[in-house]
């Protein structure tokens, strides 16, 4: 029973991926959900805000990543209430690594499986990108990383050749454009849409939207 379960969890086996720029950090990712072998869902925001200044995207369980990210946005703004000052990126991206730590070792008939990457801008306008490893361990990225998205193989590959230092943010959303579309052509999880966010010291923007549409010939 517990494997049926799992077989059909609404799951994001998808592509992410966080590119370090000069000026920020831009974030992409597709837009389909699966149980199983089924397409359950063909535009699902993949990308989520926890706040003006913190931005999440994640691959696995939907239902785990959702609370996750719940969690995270009460807990941050119960430390700023409490120290009247903001939490930094480092101080979000370790709350959530180690709330991802518990819960994957929580006994439960349903693990909890999430990757995340996490991006966010300091108060001083200084953009970070973290990922946060399904099992709790967490790193910060100084170029590029796709966690463990079932695109990562494509995107990472893509990225090996593709990636250099010092892009701007300009660059860097065409760049994740044509990573995300070089996985949804190869990926059965990942494919029907893309969004990209930019993370800058002017805030948080969702400058891509699009859908993939089938073209039949």
């Amino acid at each position: 029973m517990n494997q049926e379960i799992q077989n059909n969890m609404l799951k994001s086996n998808t592509s992410i991926v966080g590119i370090v720029c000069k000026d920020g950090v831009v974030m992409g990712a597709d837009r389909r959900a699966t149980a199983g072998n089924l397409i359950m869902e063909k535009d699902f925001a993949k990308i989520i805000a926890v706040n003006d200044y913190l931005v999440t995207s994640f691959t696995g369980g939907v239902s785990d990543a959702q609370l996750n990210v719940k969690i995270i946005a009460a807990e941050l703004r119960l430390k700023e209430l409490k120290t009247k000052s903001r939490p930094t990126v480092q101080e979000a991206a370790n709350l959530i690594a180690t709330i991802t730590y518990r819960n994957i070792r929580t006994p439960t008939m349903i693990p909890n499986i999430v990757g995340m990457l996490v991006a966010g801008v300091n108060e001083n306008g200084k953009s970070y990108l973290y990922t946060i490893e399904p099992s709790g361990g967490i790193r910060e990225v100084d170029d590029y990383d796709a966690n463990f998205s079932s695109g990562m193989p494509f995107i990472l590959g893509f990225l090996e050749r593709q990636y250099k230092k010092d892009l701007s943010i300009k660059d860097g959303i065409e760049l994740a454009k044509e990573c995300l579309k070089s996985s949804t052509q190869r990926d059965s999880g990942s494919g029907n849409g893309i969004d990209v966010f930019t993370i800058t010291k002017e805030g948080i923007n969702h400058v891509v939207s699009e859908e993939i549409v089938p073209q039949y010939k």
